[in-house]
């Protein structure tokens, strides 16, 4: 059965290719095409989409932050619209934040940010909803690496 990825920001911004947050650009491609060959199914967190775009309006150069702006949204769009490799996660509703915050002062003492609570909690939804199927965040971070249920 198909894994699902909870997609993090880090890996978004190689596939974008932006500037300067594109290091791992060939391996996370390789990876990425393995995956969508391999039926995964691609959760991308608003979160990621929000950090990703505050990395791109950073940009020093205006015609690389206008292009890769161009860029970030068609791929947006393409997740709104059905026509991208992933799929938003939606923002939580206001019970859900709530219990989030319930949370965040422990998580903040192993300086796990609210973002990066956000990447758990979608893959703590992923597992709930897929149960047999290995769920996982993809992230080039150490600290959101270890999310992998393998079933």
């Amino acid at each position: 059965m198909p894994e699902v990825i909870v997609v993090d920001t880090t890996v978004l911004l190689n596939v974008l290719d932006v500037p300067g947050r594109n290091q791992h650009r060939d391996d996370v491609l390789a990876r990425f095409g393995e995956v969508t060959e391999g039926g995964a199914s691609l959760l991308l967190p608003m979160a990621a989409v929000y950090e990703a775009g505050n990395h791109i309006a950073k940009l020093a150069d205006g015609h690389q932050r206008r292009r890769f702006a161009g860029i970030f949204c068609d791929q947006v769009r393409g997740a709104l619209n059905g026509e991208a490799p992933w799929v938003l996660v939606p923002l939580p509703n206001s019970d859900q934040l709530a219990k989030w915050l319930e949370d965040f002062p422990d998580c903040a003492m192993r300086e796990v940010g609210m973002s990066d609570l956000s990447m758990i909690k979608a893959w703590e939804e992923a597992c709930s909803r897929n149960p047999g199927r290995r769920v996982r965040i993809w992230s080039l971070d150490a600290g959101l690496q270890g999310y992998d249920r393998r079933q």
